[in-house]
């Protein structure tokens, strides 16, 4: 089952190759990874989507919170929470197509970043299931790069990520 773990950790340097040592050293693989500083400089929020039945998962959380970079782990799935991801995407867009992937990026509630003679790039943001569905949606064909954020994901209500 897929789980994102949300961990506050203090921000400096080699935290997060520790953090990312510990997944590698077990044999944990890391679906998608993104870190950021919080309102607070001195930490960081880092997002990790992995996979694991909930016996692996508490391990995980159990090795983790070892770490002294690390403040706080929580499971997000734990409980409710908003995931957005966001994924770029250029495709090739001549002739009729253009006005194809215009329609599919409104269905996805996507926007087209930037326009070429031959290309769009389409931003799409939303939940990782969203995204696999709107690049399942485009010809295989004309999928010229992708890039994807992985996962952020926050708490809902007062669930929060605090010291």
């Amino acid at each position: 089952m897929r789980h994102i773990l949300s961990i506050l950790m203090e921000n400096e340097s080699g935290a997060m190759s520790r953090v990312i040592g510990l997944f590698s050293a077990r044999g944990y693989n890391i679906d998608s990874l993104s870190v950021a500083m919080t309102e607070d400089p001195t930490l960081s929020r880092m997002t990790i989507s992995t996979r694991g039945d909930e016996e692996v998962i508490e391990q995980i959380t159990k090795q983790l919170n070892k770490l002294i970079e690390v403040v706080k782990v929580i499971d997000l799935n734990d409980s409710h929470f908003v995931e957005r991801e966001l994924m770029l995407v250029n495709v090739r867009a001549v002739g009729k197509d253009r006005d194809e992937f215009l329609r599919l990026a409104e269905i996805y509630r996507g926007r087209v970043v930037d326009v070429s003679e031959r290309t769009y790039t389409i931003e799409v943001t939303g939940t990782t299931e969203k995204l696999d569905s709107f690049v399942q949606a485009l010809p295989k064909s004309l999928i010229l790069e992708t890039v994807r954020t992985g996962a952020a994901g926050i708490g809902r209500g007062e669930r929060m990520l605090r010291i």
